[in-house]
């Protein structure tokens, strides 16, 4: 059973930074794509960054030279560090694992608040 498990949302002030974790179980992590996604009241979720097997990385526009996504496959361990927050950063942010449509798990969401 593939399980995700996110960590480290909270509260920060404008221009302040905050990591986030996700920590999968149950499936052999280096063999699949990840990627963090994010989701505001009122909108739909929408992609944040995203690491092939290789480590090659993708951003949204709105979060390029402020976001940072690492993958650790020793620790199985997704990150993404964010600095420079802003307000619109706002969201529940949830990880995934896999991108195809009979291989793709997600974690149950972590908040970040952004507000002085």
């Amino acid at each position: 059973q593939v399980q995700l498990v996110e960590s480290g949302g909270g509260l920060a002030q404008p221009g302040g930074s905050l990591r986030l974790s996700c920590t999968a179980s149950g499936t052999v992590f280096s063999l699949h794509a990840m990627g963090w996604y994010r989701q505001a009241p009122g909108h739909q979720r929408e992609s944040v960054a995203s690491i092939t097997l290789g480590h090659r990385t993708t951003y949204a526009d709105s979060v390029k030279g402020r976001f940072t996504i690492v993958r650790n496959n020793a620790e199985n361990t997704l990150y993404l560090e964010m600095n420079n927050l802003k307000p619109e950063d706002s969201a529940v942010y949830y990880c995934r694992l896999g991108y195809s449509s009979d291989y793709t798990y997600w974690g149950q969401g972590t908040q970040v608040t952004v507000a002085s």
